[in-house]
């Protein structure tokens, strides 16, 4: 009998392992946002400590496939855009050990949640409340910074291993062809994200920067980008307001 030929979105299990760590540092930026409203929900940080630790070969992937929907219904138990997508990206994260196009979908919902964020932080609640803070980055401009962030992360190895992968909506077989990565704006990011990737030639005496637990972290990061520490401090600030008003998705 014929065996079904394997996804070129699956990536073989060494290629899986490089690109689950990044997929997990990704996601890690942006967890605050889900724990800002359910801090006692912890499904979403275990996803990312599940993927860290297939990464470095101590879970095997069929045990992580059986797993992998677990922080995805974590999404389901928040209000604020930017936690939704936060949740997804871990659940992407998560979900690498089974497919290696995952990896694409824990960096596209980590910038879909910076995006939902910045646009939050730019909205008053009340007519009567304070203007935005006219120094807050912008949505756009949030998305690009958190773009050039992940690829920045990413080692030549890591590199190779992404550009394996499909361009979005080229393969049917698997979450890049018809699936939820391939639609909308968490597709246009994986393009953009694809497209900034194929380009990228990491020096192999600098494969990345330092990963940053608190997004926009400071300590690492290249002079050119100090920008987005001192602009990402005042998004966050403003998404903790209890005065945020939420954009739909």
């Amino acid at each position: 009998m014929t065996s079904r030929p394997r996804s070129p979105q699956t990536l073989d299990e060494p290629d899986r392992r490089l690109v689950a760590a990044w997929a997990a540092d990704c996601a890690e930026r942006v967890l605050h946002l889900f724990e800002a409203e359910a801090p006692a929900d912890g499904r979403p940080r275990d996803a990312i400590a599940r993927a860290r630790a297939f990464a470095r070969g101590e879970l095997g992937a069929a045990e992580e496939i059986r797993r992998r929907f677990v922080a995805g219904r974590a999404a389901n138990t928040v209000r604020a855009p930017a936690a939704v997508a936060a949740a997804r990206a871990a659940a992407q994260a998560a979900g690498v050990a089974h497919m290696g196009a995952h990896a694409l979908g824990a960096a596209a919902y980590a910038v879909r949640a910076v995006e939902l964020a910045a646009a939050a932080s730019q909205r008053p609640a009340e007519p009567d409340a304070a203007a935005p803070d006219p120094t807050a980055l912008d949505p756009a401009a949030a998305a690009a910074a958190e773009l050039a962030w992940q690829v920045a992360q990413l080692t030549p190895d890591t590199a190779a291993a992404v550009r394996r992968l499909p361009a979005v909506g080229e393969d049917t077989a698997g979450p890049l062809g018809s699936g939820l990565l391939a639609a909308g704006r968490v597709g246009e990011i994986i393009r953009d994200l694809q497209t900034r990737i194929a380009s990228h030639l990491p020096h192999p005496s600098h494969p990345s920067h330092p990963i940053h637990p608190h997004p926009f972290g400071r300590s690492g990061f290249r002079r050119s980008e100090a920008d987005q520490d001192r602009i990402g401090a005042s998004v966050l600030s403003s998404f903790r307001s209890p005065e945020t008003r939420w954009p739909s998705a």
